[in-house]
């Protein structure tokens, strides 16, 4: 995985001086003001920065020497686990390509709307899933279309 980018710590740095530093954006607030795009910004920046970390923790780990347990069901039990890992990083490499996603659909002025309907995605599930790109019900609609295609 690639490094974060110095052009997103400077970001991350002027939107955290934009904020207040204990700012949770709330319903009553207009929807998807410049205040909530930096909120999401902030967030998306941060998990983004985390999962290099973490990710460059298990590179520096892989290049620290092959598994070397003596016992058969050790080595067995140390390769279950780096193979859960590696899928752990793959899941997040693919996540890293949802959050830029979304922060192209920040900039664009696109993010928080519903891919589907052009509805608002709400700011409770933003919060839960902040890469969300369809509102609940038109998430659940495509669940349903994808359940019905794979039994066919």
């Amino acid at each position: 995985m690639t490094a974060v980018s110095i052009d997103d710590i400077e970001v991350l740095e002027r939107v955290k001086k934009s904020l207040e530093p204990d700012y949770i954006p709330a319903e009553g607030d207009p929807y998807m003001d410049q205040k909530q795009q930096d909120y999401f910004r902030m967030l998306l920046l941060e998990w983004k920065k985390s999962i290099h970390s973490d990710s460059s923790v298990t590179l520096q780990s892989l290049q620290d020497g092959p598994i070397r347990e003596a016992d058969l069901n050790d080595r067995a039990s140390s390769e279950t686990d780096w193979s859960i890992e590696l899928r752990t990083r793959d899941r997040q490499r693919k996540l890293i390509s949802k959050i830029d996603s979304a922060l192209r659909r920040i900039d664009e002025g696109e993010y928080g709307y519903c891919e589907v309907t052009g509805d608002p995605i709400g700011l409770k599930r933003l919060m839960a899933r902040p890469v969300a790109t369809m509102t609940v019900e038109a998430q659940e609609a495509h669940e349903r279309r994808e359940k019905i295609s794979r039994d066919d």
